[in-house]
């Protein structure tokens, strides 16, 4: 009981310095929260969608950010008048199968337009102090302290995309949180959050995989197939509802995140070479990717095979993805919250399972 009192102290920590860090950016702005939505000088069409709605608003520079998008999302988050909002969408199927965030954010479709600024924010603040907290249950499951949860609140791919109302939180904090149920032997509950992550944004049926192949290796066969297929069926099911609501021919690719192997990375490399932070950025985390890799394969935790997805899938990100290091951070952000934990709490898993405490969650420990 006390090391679960603890990590919801760490969860409120978390909390606190997502709120810390809002409340120092829009003391900036005259408290604007438009800050956050991230409308683009240049982006026209949801720049005149926002201006119509909200009125005077905060502008960044070129295209702006993916708030713009979720907040149009949480305008129409049931795709009731597609013609009216999906129609500015850039990619309308691509953007609206992350449904998740923007139905809580816009209230599951009530709230008013100047509510919904808010409540992208608020959101993802509340998500920062859940996903830490649901760290700091996986690492005490692990065997380690839960002060280890604070590398999600910490972790800067999530704190950007605080910063421009993405949606990665939200699917970061369901993923970790189904992680640390898996562990908790919560299966159904488990799944459920590994739902909601997939609904935040696809690539968390990496995730999904991840947990199955896990269970799969302890003979958990049943839990296994329903890890994947639940998830897997629930994004196929809300796409379908897409192609029934969306009939928009907007002429570009859906998909543009996705290419051939190794042919974004190379792309950017020269690129990188006239930016240093984003060469050190880039030649830090391809490191790291390496070393994860190496030590999800030895040792054998869930919460490091529920991410591992995550290593080739960043092999076929386009030139468009690794250009700048604050897109790629936030695209692996998941992995950098799990490597710290197999870096310095799988040893200690190992030895807790081979112990008397129960706590080690291995392929081979029981609780």
């Amino acid at each position: 009981m006390t090391s679960y009192k603890s990590a919801v102290l760490v969860g409120v920590i978390g909390l606190a310095v997502a709120t810390v860090l809002v409340l120092r950016s829009l003391s900036a702005v005259g408290w604007d929260p438009t800050l956050f939505v991230s409308f683009g000088e240049e982006a026209t069409d949801t720049r005149t969608y926002g201006e119509e709605r909200l009125g005077e608003m905060y502008l960044r520079g070129g295209q702006g950010h993916d708030g713009k998008f979720f907040f149009v999302q949480a305008n129409d988050p049931w795709l009731v008048e597609p013609e009216v909002n999906a129609s500015v969408l850039d990619r309308p199927l691509y953007r609206s199968q992350r449904m998740l965030y923007p139905v809580l954010a816009g209230g599951f479709g009530v709230l008013e337009p100047a509510a919904i600024v808010w409540g992208l924010l608020t959101v993802n603040v509340i998500m920062m102090g859940l996903g830490t907290f649901a760290t700091s249950i996986v690492a005490m499951r692990m065997g380690g302290s839960p002060w280890f949860g604070i590398t999600f609140g910490l972790n800067f791919g999530f704190i950007s995309e605080l910063n421009i109302d993405g949606s990665g939180i939200v699917a970061a904090a369901a993923a970790f949180g189904a992680v640390a149920l898996l562990l908790s032997k919560r299966r159904g509950w488990g799944i459920g959050l590994l739902v909601a992550a997939v609904l935040a944004r696809e690539a968390m049926l990496i995730a999904a995989a991840g947990s199955a192949y896990w269970l799969w290796r302890r003979g958990e066969r049943r839990d296994a197939a329903l890890a994947v297929v639940v998830p897997l069926l629930a994004v196929f099911l809300w796409a379908i509802y897409l192609r029934f609501r969306i009939d928009l021919d907007v002429g570009v690719p859906q998909v543009q995140e996705i290419g051939w192997p190794f042919v974004g990375l190379v792309q950017a490399l020269p690129e990188w070479m006239g930016e240093p932070l984003d060469l050190a950025a880039g030649v830090g985390t391809m490191l790291l990717l390496a070393l994860y890799t190496r030590r999800v394969l030895r040792s054998n935790e869930l919460a490091g095979w529920a991410f591992l997805g995550f290593i080739p899938l960043a092999l076929v990100f386009t030139h468009q993805v690794w250009l700048n290091y604050f897109d790629f951070t936030r695209a692996l952000a998941p992995v950098f919250t799990s490597f710290v934990l197999l870096m310095f709490l799988s040893a200690q898993s190992a030895k807790t399972a081979n112990g008397s405490s129960g706590q080690g969650l291995g392929v081979g420990s029981q609780q």
